[in-house]
């Protein structure tokens, strides 16, 4: 596709790193032009961010054509390659260390395009919600930009080194984000157990990558690998860079590269390790895909998130529960699902139980709750089952639903992240028992939440429910295609029984939106208890709208989003064996 003349993506994701450096050399005592600086650079991407997914969705109609084009003609070969390489958008591709085939590689498709569009919604949301922090504004600011910046990273990476060098850059600002400024009792215990947990995870993919990164180099420098090269260098898929001065092929962490050998079986060979049964993708698809997945909130590595959302300041549980599980969920499909498809085939049978578990299970631990951010923290673990349980579909319904859950789920809950701060602030409790009538001193708040509370609940007419009704219809069409054998056993046509059973997470969403509304917003309002308590200032006014808004024009209009989506998720279908 074609893009922009100049390398929008790079401005995007150098602008926050700039703006970060630029703030950390600022004099500390002048919050108001730190908070300048902070909020030019996050409207600045945020505007580059829309222009992106205007101009991709513009011609989202041709790429979804072209597609339609490459699965129609039996003599292109790696149509699924092919049609990963030409959905990508405004690409940038410089060396970074040749030898060792690492380079900044840079693009966008219809899965990464609103997920980028959702960074920069909340990144301003972020700085304008941390408006009023006087302690160490300057270092906030700073470490808050440059989480942005690693999330932007990651989201258009198409390296997969670039992507784990960003991956990892958006998890070391959030340690101390929340160390620093988070709730006294439980930052610096919550801060430690999320890195933790993210790190080994990361690690583990990152084992995983570089092994699959030497399977697909020893692949590709056989005679049929070199063969396979060549018909791609042919066709344009891959640059003649792909080869050696000496006629072998490099070796290479682009997807694009990684994305040819899955399609042409190079993680498929028998025999992996002197097993017979045993492939490369059959071992490592599921420490590829758990290790990004334990970011995405996946049972039973999932309990970092709730003490993360908790101790963070409001500004970080907006920016950890919007976009950041969803780098994990994103990493996941990209480096586990496209990357080895004979690996998801054999394992996401069994892990969409793990999916189940955590729509369930969250959601019941969610409604136990009586800490207004628990009850957030434990409702984002429920819906991020839902983006998992997207994948397992394997199909091209299910998986847009995912994706479109990624971005509904993400504007949905940095909104109520947004609404509990508001509510925080001036109250100074999260005591959901302790509150009421809150809606009579601040309505802006109490609509934002309910309009949140009904996305939440898959309500028909907000994002929600066109997120989540296709990830259902996408399970049930694919019951009778799964199966999962262990041994001499076989289960199959048990993603219907799984379906009916995630449907009571709905329920039982629907029954702690409700009571939390009920019990923080209405009844009646004890001013003599929290004499603070009046309407909020413009700046959140403008932080509800930016996040609320969405959830109601991708629910009237699915139109905006859902093409654009499909039409990524569509290469992977077809490396699935899907069409």
């Amino acid at each position: 596709m074609e893009g922009f003349v100049f390398p929008v993506l790079s401005v995007i994701v150098f602008v926050p790193i700039v703006a970060g450096v630029v703030i950390l050399f600022m004099n500390s005592e002048q919050r108001d032009l730190i908070r300048g600086v902070a909020i030019a650079a996050a409207a600045t991407v945020f505007v580059l961010s829309l222009a992106v997914y205007i101009g991709y969705n513009a011609q989202v109609a041709s790429v979804t054509a072209n597609q339609e084009a490459i699965l129609s003609d039996a003599a292109i070969q790696s149509p699924s390659t092919l049609m990963f390489k030409e959905g990508l958008a405004f690409e940038e591709h410089v060396e970074w260390v040749q030898s060792l085939g690492i380079a900044y590689h840079v693009g966008v498709d219809g899965l990464s395009v609103p997920m980028v569009l959702l960074t920069g919604m909340v990144a301003v949301a972020g700085v304008l919600i941390s408006w009023r922090i006087e302690d160490r504004t300057r270092e906030f600011m700073a470490f808050f930009m440059l989480l942005v910046a690693g999330v932007y990273g990651v989201f258009v990476a198409i390296d997969m080194f670039t992507l784990f060098f960003f991956y990892e850059l958006a998890i070391f600002p959030m340690y101390l984000l929340i160390a620093t400024w988070g709730w006294v009792q439980t930052r610096e215990y919550a801060a430690m157990k999320l890195t933790l947990y993210i790190l080994v995870g990361s690690v583990v993919a990152l084992v995983g990558v570089i092994a699959m990164v030497m399977v697909a180099h020893q692949f590709f420098n056989t005679e049929a690998g070199i063969q396979i090269i060549r018909n791609a260098v042919d066709s344009g898929i891959l640059s003649p860079s792909a080869f050696a001065a000496d006629g072998s092929v490099r070796i290479s962490f682009d997807m694009v590269n990684l994305t040819l050998a899955a399609e042409n079986g190079a993680f498929n060979v028998a025999g992996y390790g002197g097993i017979q049964t045993l492939t490369f993708a059959k071992l490592w698809f599921p420490f590829i895909f758990i290790g990004f997945a334990v970011l995405a909130g996946v049972f039973p590595f999932h309990n970092w998130s709730p003490d993360g959302h908790v101790a963070a300041p409001t500004a970080v549980s907006m920016i950890h529960a919007g976009v950041l599980m969803k780098l994990g969920a994103y990493a996941a499909l990209r480096a586990g699902v496209q990357l080895l498809p004979g690996g998801a085939e054999v394992h996401l049978p069994w892990i969409v139980f793990l999916t189940l578990v955590n729509v369930v299970y969250g959601a019941f631990i969610a409604f136990r709750q009586r800490d207004f951010k628990y009850v957030i923290g434990f409702s984002s673990v429920s819906h991020m089952g839902l983006v998992s349980m997207g994948w397992a579909t394997m199909n091209i319904i299910g998986m847009t639903g995912a994706g479109l859950q990624m971005f509904s789920h993400g504007a949905m809950t940095a909104l109520f992240f947004g609404c509990v701060g508001m509510v925080y602030d001036r109250a100074h409790t999260r005591d959901i028992p302790s509150l009421g009538g809150f809606i009579k001193k601040m309505p802006w708040v109490g609509l934002a939440f309910i309009i949140g509370g009904l996305t939440s609940m898959g309500m028909p007419g907000l994002s929600g429910f066109i997120a989540e009704f296709p990830i259902f219809v996408g399970m049930w069409n694919a019951s009778p295609d799964v199966s999962l054998q262990a041994g001499g056993f076989v289960l199959s046509n048990y993603y219907s029984v799984i379906v009916i059973l995630a449907a009571l997470g709905i329920v039982i969403t629907a029954a702690y939106v409700l009571r939390v509304v009920g019990q923080v917003f209405f009844g009646e309002f004890n001013a003599a208890l929290y004499p603070e308590v009046g309407d909020i200032a413009i700046t959140d006014r403008i932080i509800l709208i930016l996040l609320g808004a969405p959830l109601i024009i991708v629910g009237i209009l699915p139109w905006v989003m859902a093409p654009l989506i499909e039409s990524g998720v569509r290469p992977i279908v077809a490396l699935l064996g899907g069409g």
